[in-house]
């Protein structure tokens, strides 16, 4: 339509260009354009309306297809449904007469695949799996098989891995494999199997790794005494050599290397523990020194009361005799006042220290009470955040409490008793000293008297 309003105009166009001679010639001709183009257009409209009819009628067929299909798949589901039906009743038919065959043979069959799972929980957790991998496939495969039968080859695999079991119990066998390194790595080397118990290597003891299937050293070997008698059974190939057993298959030995060693209690304690340290090998350097200094003093004065007619003045008693060989001519109570005053500068050497080390044995019992107050703070503190469910949240703080405390009293004992050597040597020198200006005093007296 829109064609024939577009013709038109242009026409109406052209003619009016034309001018007004040429008018009756474009109408005619206008007229004509008209008569063709609705001629066309009845053609294409009877054109479009014969594709419509055509495909109205594929639609009618593919709905009649469609329909059929239906139909099809209704009936196919009919006979599926009563397919199913009968074949429920065929199961339980088939259930009853399975049931009836197997009679009493399906409790055999029962406690089979329950000893299957005992004996695979057993054998895949044994060190002797170590040197015969692969033995708890089988009965793991039949301990899980709930519904099928075990046929007479498994009872007999069965019966035969239980046997091996028992019979490597009571042996001890030397046989090569792979152990992992805890640093990375594999290394292949002999292993001692004693039993079932344990495993003895190279690096002491060694436990087997059921869901990896490899054999490594333990995370830390137990105490010297126990790891080096497993050293020594496994580099001896005869002979009777002492070793330490663990019944439980690595349970007590995992135990022992989870127990704290000295170091970790140690640590434990905290900063007041480095301070009580401190504090002990300070007290203890103190002590010694003295020991040292006073032994040496005292063997030196023991040296001059052998002659004292000639004073040394390296030793305390040789300078005091000094004094008194200046001053023979004063008199008693002069002699006395200047012996003393030289026995008065001897003393800060002979005593200094001695009441440091007493002090530092006194504190070091206080520092560990510091130490166990803290920690119970810290358990309280850790009560009121997490409750009592779990002992390990306090136990570090119960550690610090009860570690300091230990480690006060460590440290205290030796110094309480250091302080006691250091003190009697010091008041044996101080005795030798008085008792020799008393002597010379009296014989100085005596002498004046004549």
């Amino acid at each position: 339509m829109k064609k024939i309003v577009s013709s038109i105009l242009l026409s109406a166009t052209v003619a009016l260009s034309a001018g007004p001679v040429q008018a009756s010639d474009s109408l005619d001709k206008l007229l004509e354009q008209v008569k063709q183009n609705r001629a066309s257009e009845a053609r294409i409209n009877k054109k479009r309306e014969a594709e419509f009819m055509s495909e109205r009628a594929d639609k009618q067929t593919l709905l009649k297809r469609a329909q059929a299909q239906f139909q099809a798949q209704v009936e196919r589901g009919d006979r599926l449904t009563k397919s199913f039906q009968d074949n429920v009743i065929t199961i339980a038919d088939k259930r009853g007469e399975l049931d009836a065959a197997v009679g009493t043979l399906g409790e055999m069959f029962g406690v089979t695949r329950q000893a299957s799972a005992e004996a695979y929980g057993r054998i895949s957790t044994s060190v002797v799996s170590a040197q015969f991998p692969g033995r708890g496939e089988l009965l793991a495969k039949m301990a899980s098989e709930s519904s099928k039968l075990p046929t007479i080859n498994e009872l007999e695999e069965l019966w035969i891995a239980m046997q091996t079991e028992m019979t490597e119990s009571g042996k001890i066998a030397r046989f090569t494999t792979e152990v992992v390194s805890l640093k990375g790595g594999s290394q292949v080397q002999e292993v001692v199997r004693i039993g079932t118990f344990n495993l003895v290597g190279e690096q002491g003891y060694l436990v087997y790794d059921q869901e990896s299937g490899n054999v490594l050293p333990l995370g830390r070997q137990p105490d010297s005494f126990q790891a080096s008698t497993a050293q020594e059974f496994g580099a001896n190939n005869s002979g009777v050599v002492p070793v330490y057993l663990d019944p439980s298959q690595g349970t007590i030995l995992g135990l022992l290397t989870a127990k704290a060693t000295l170091m970790d209690r140690y640590h434990a304690g905290g900063l007041p523990g480095y301070v009580i340290t401190a504090m002990f090998l300070f007290g203890l350097a103190i002590a010694l020194f003295k020991i040292i200094q006073l032994s040496s003093m005292g063997s030196a004065i023991r040296k001059q009361l052998t002659n004292t007619s000639n004073p040394d003045a390296k030793n305390p008693l040789g300078r005091i005799l000094s004094v008194y060989q200046d001053n023979k001519g004063v008199d008693a109570e002069n002699l006395e006042l200047k012996l003393d005053e030289a026995i008065l500068r001897e003393m800060p050497a002979v005593e200094s220290g001695i009441n440091l080390i007493k002090i530092l044995s006194a504190i070091a019992p206080l520092l560990g009470l510091l130490g166990t107050v803290i920690g119970m703070i810290n358990t309280f503190q850790s009560i009121t955040l997490f409750g009592t469910g779990d002992p390990k949240l306090m136990a570090g703080s119960i550690s610090m409490a009860l570690v300091t405390t230990a480690q006060g009293i460590i440290a205290a004992l030796p110094l309480i008793l250091l302080h006691s050597i250091v003190a009697g040597r010091s008041k044996s020198i101080v005795h030798i000293l008085d008792e020799q200006t008393a002597g010379i005093v009296a014989a100085h007296a005596e002498s004046e008297s004549k």
